[in-house]
């Protein structure tokens, strides 16, 4: 059984950071993207920033030169830095992990950003 475990969610003011983390907990073989959504209220669930095991990125555009995101293949985990912290940055943000034919999801962590 695979578990993804988020950390580095809370509260920041604007233009501040944060780092997200997500280890993936299990046996696992084969991984193969690794990435964060996030979804705020009354909103459909977005694609923030996506890592390939070959470390090709991919980022929304509201995101670019804010966010960078970086993994550890070695523990199986993916970490999201957030600079420059906008309130509309706010929501829950969820971790995500591609392996095989399998796709794995966080239990999300808060991002609350001030104004």
């Amino acid at each position: 059984q695979v578990h993804l475990v988020e950390s580095g969610g809370g509260l920041v003011q604007a233009g501040g950071s944060l780092r997200l983390s997500c280890a993936a907990l299990g046996s696992l073989f084969n991984i193969n993207v690794m990435g964060w959504y996030r979804q705020a209220p009354g909103k459909q669930r977005e694609l923030v920033a996506t890592i390939s095991s070959g470390g090709v990125t991919n980022y929304v555009d509201s995101v670019k030169g804010r966010f960078t995101i970086s993994r550890d293949n070695a523990k199986n985990t993916v970490y999201l830095q957030m600079n420059s912290l906008k309130p509309e940055d706010a929501a829950s943000y969820y971790c995500y992990l591609n392996a095989g034919p399998f796709n794995y999801w966080g239990q999300g962590t808060q991002v609350t950003v001030s104004s």
